[in-house]
């Protein structure tokens, strides 16, 4: 389920480490957790979807991996985002 322009704008605005910032593992791992979120919504009303089943284990795989970059660069921010997005790590 992709995100509208506008909720990605918000999301970005909310996890941004520096004007501008759109790329760093923060913002990255915040629009991962906002597309999971909702795809999860969306599998709980169509249970037999595959599909989409199958692109949210790879978003949170992906998330997952972040996460681990991030640990291995900066232990302290891995615990902020993670607090702040409200996942386990």
């Amino acid at each position: 389920m992709p995100l509208s322009t506008t909720q990605k704008q918000e999301v970005i605005k909310e996890y941004q480490t520096a004007k501008g910032d759109t790329g760093s593992p923060e913002v990255q791992i915040a629009l991962l957790t906002t597309r999971i979120t909702k795809l999860s919504e969306h599998l709980k009303e169509h249970a037999h979807d595959v599909h989409s089943r199958r692109g949210l284990l790879s978003m949170i795989a992906k998330r997952r991996r972040l996460i681990n970059f991030l640990k291995k660069v900066d232990d302290e921010r891995v615990k902020e985002i993670v607090k702040k997005v409200g996942i386990k790590a």
